[in-house]
């Protein structure tokens, strides 16, 4: 049984919650999660769910939530802070402020989802297996269960009046109206188990009104004495009539676009072939199931979209077709955007405004990514020379009242006295903050609000939270020169009546240096690496290796394969598993080392089953098993999945002081221009390497080059990754004029 959220709010007699709303703001919003077992004995008593609410563990506390609407927000914060709980609680309307009928769609980025066969957006219990068994069209399609429910109920009256019994319209109208019943009944539950006080009681009151209701309606469905008056059945067809017209005029508010048509674009534009959209749900993997799921959001047009990490199993193409589609809506939709990304380009593209989640707290930034980091630096720099000179000030001031004092004291100057008195009242009041909130000069008359105010609020300069750290252990030394790997005219195919894979690949690495290949999905790229690692032979050509080569390999699944050890095995902590894998090379404690230099450390290595441990720790764990042999040459494939920002800048950091080779398959840009390139800094304009890089000749004097996989053969980016990037947005913009 997952945990439960529970989230409360301030709320006062003016908030709305039976209207639609573009808009949330929400004061003093406080985010927790319990246990299963907290939140089963919370359903007892008063007193029980007290409790549940003082043993959660709460993520968020007393934030001000404020999306605005037409706005995309990019929600960024550490791993673990709770923005995948946040969204969750938003979408299902766990947080009072929020007006039921606000019309929300998520994708939420869990395993869990793909192994539970949730279907994402709009499945309601018992409605997964069903959903899964649809063609990939019919599927996205059903994702829009608002405008499934209005076309349901259209089919139910219209095929009411085709009858040729004249009972059938007022039998259709009261299914129709119990219906209605039991959604309100479904919102008065919710309502009363989230309020409490007067408002609990106003919402109880209303629960025991909506069972009533139901009841009726129950009753009134059942009954068949009534349906012989004619007065009676004269009524209800014409409020059969009425809603059918009130209904269809809404559908068609609905379909000025052609639906369909505009869900075959989304799924072309996200990888999938039209063979592919006549398969069953059931029958693709984890990775096509999320991109079904992704299109079943972008179909719907809801007040709110909430995105949860959208470019997982995306492809380069698929992730500027992405950021193509959200900008547009800016112009074409009012529908606000919330979303959770690890993908930095991504995010500066897409986002308009930053929510920051820091210390249970929520901040805002209007702007990209970049620009808030930009910010933050120039926030630092300016409040800490402003502290320092000011701390100067404060000091040479000082100085002189104690001069002063001591020289009025002794020669019994008054003046002197008084000048100790008035400087000593600025230091103490006219000291601290020299801006106002809007960035001017600060007044005290005009700044100082607040009778009970006596002196400005000091300099905070800005403090970084604590970075990630890791650290990778250097490469075996390499006792004679030559290539780790040589690849010469390699090709492959499965099979003799299948197409060729790869076609005369060259590639040839040495050690120190860097290798990235981009690609789209299904272009070869893993069958390249498994021909490097050797778990395939090529079907003509010749790759060698060197004599001492030790290789080490990240491969894609290998987060999937570490969780599947730890359902095997519930005991099994990261600190047995490395024991496991070492085989005796490693002691405990040089264990402990290594793990702690990627990050793991503490009880986590020893305590925590590797089953419940996080997708970015389970990345450390899975990166412990790679390196700790001290590998010549690391292959890494998409390794950025699971990570966070800081993380990704911290691995990208010690991917580019590792002094062995390194081979990246990646989508993401920024791991690519950090790693292979050597740039941080590509929105800038310059081409900054990192600080470590720039105190190594042997490392900044190696070959770095970026490959595209394409068509079987590997061709050289002169221009790195925005050759490639260039080359995919002409694609996208010859996709994007055709959608609807």
């Amino acid at each position: 049984m997952p945990p439960t959220i529970i989230a409360t709010c301030k709320q006062t007699r003016f908030h709305i919650l039976d209207q639609a709303s573009k808009e949330v703001d929400v004061e003093g919003i406080t985010i927790a999660v319990s246990s299963p077992q907290t939140a089963e004995s919370s359903t007892a008593d008063i007193k029980s769910k007290r409790k549940a609410k003082a043993e959660a563990r709460e993520l968020i506390s007393d934030a001000h939530l404020r999306l605005k609407a037409g706005v995309h927000y990019g929600l960024v914060g550490r791993n673990g802070t709770g923005k995948s709980t946040l969204l969750r609680a938003i979408a299902d309307k766990l947080v009072p402020g929020i007006p039921h009928a606000t019309r929300l769609a998520i994708l939420q980025q869990t395993d869990a989802d793909l192994e539970n066969g949730d279907n994402g957006p709009g499945a309601t219990e018992g409605e997964g297996d069903k959903r899964l068994d649809l063609p990939v069209l019919e599927y996205v399609l059903a994702g829009d269960e608002y405008k499934n429910g209005v076309v349901r109920k259209i089919d139910i009256l219209s095929k009411s009046f085709e009858s040729d019994d004249p009972l059938q319209p007022v039998k259709a109208i009261r299914a129709v109206r119990h219906d209605e019943a039991e959604r309100e009944l479904f919102l008065a539950r919710k309502m009363a188990s989230l309020r409490s006080g007067a408002r609990g009681l106003q919402a109880r009151k209303d629960l025991k009104a909506a069972e009533a209701r139901l009841e009726a309606s129950g009753e009134v469905m059942n009954q068949t004495k009534e349906l012989t008056n004619a007065e009676t059945i004269q009524k209800d067809t014409q409020a059969a009539m009425d809603a059918l017209q009130e209904l269809q005029s809404k559908l068609e508010a609905m379909t000025l676009v052609d639906t369909e048509q505009q869900a075959r674009h989304i799924l072309s534009g996200l990888g999938f072939h039209e063979s592919i959209l006549r398969m069953p749900v059931s029958q693709l993997s984890g990775g096509w199931r999320m991109r079904c799921m992704l299109a079943s959001v972008l179909i719907q047009s809801p007040d709110i979209m909430i995105l949860d990490e959208p470019t997982n199993y995306l492809d380069l193409l698929g992730i500027i077709w992405l950021e193509n589609y959200l900008q547009g809506l800016r112009d074409s939709s009012q529908t606000t955007i919330l979303m959770v990304s690890h993908d930095r380009d991504f995010v500066n593209a897409v986002s308009e405004e930053i929510i920051i989640l820091r210390d249970q707290k929520l901040t805002y930034f209007r702007g990209n990514l970049s620009a808030y980091e930009r910010d933050v630096e120039e926030q630092k720099l300016r409040f800490g020379r402003m502290k320092e000179a000011q701390e100067r000030q404060t000091a040479h001031m000082e100085a002189t009242i104690r001069e002063n004092i001591k020289i009025g004291k002794k020669t019994g100057d008054e003046n002197k006295l008084r000048q100790a008195k008035s400087r000593q009242k600025k230091v103490d009041n006219r000291m601290g903050i020299q801006v106002n909130a809007n960035g001017g000069r600060f007044k005290l008359n005009r700044d100082l609000v607040g009778y009970h105010f006596t002196a400005r609020a000091e300099i905070e300069v800005p403090v970084d939270e604590r970075k990630p750290s890791i650290v990778l252990p250097p490469a075996t030394e390499l006792r004679f020169p030559g290539p780790l790997v040589s690849m010469e005219g390699v090709g492959f195919r499965y099979s003799k009546q299948q197409a060729t894979v790869l076609d005369g690949v060259e590639l040839v690495i040495h050690m120190g240096e860097r290798v990235g290949i981009m690609g789209l999905n299904g272009c070869g790229k893993s069958t390249l690496i498994r021909l490097l690692t050797g778990s395939s032979v090529p079907t003509h050509g010749k790759i060698s290796t060197h004599p001492r080569l030790k290789l080490g390999y990240y491969a894609q699944h290998s987060i999937e394969e570490l969780q599947e050890q730890g359902r095997s095995k519930l005991d099994m902590t990261a600190l047995t598993l490395m024991a496991s894998e070492v085989n005796g090379a490693l002691n405990d404690g040089e264990i402990r080392g290594l793990l702690a230099t990627l990050g793991l450390q503490g009880r986590v290595v020893s305590d925590i089953p590797v089953c419940r441990l996080s997708g970015g720790q389970l990345v450390r764990l899975a990166l412990a098993r790679v390196v700790w042999t001290r590998p010549h040459l690391l292959i890494l494939d998409e390794v950025t999945t699971h990570l966070d920002f800081d993380t990704v800048t911290a691995l990208s950091a010690a991917l580019s002081i590792f002094d062995g080779a390194i081979l990246l398959v990646s989508h993401d840009r920024y791991m690519v221009r950090s790693v292979i390139e050597g740039k941080r800094s590509v929105e800038e304009g310059r081409d900054e390497g990192l600080e470590e890089d720039k105190g190594s000749d042997a490392l900044s004097s190696q070959r770095r080059v970026v490959y595209v996989l394409k068509s079987g053969k590997l061709r050289e980016q002169e221009e790195g990754v925005i050759q490639y990037e260039r080359s995919l947005a002409k694609a996208v913009r010859r996709m994007l004029p055709t959608m609807g």
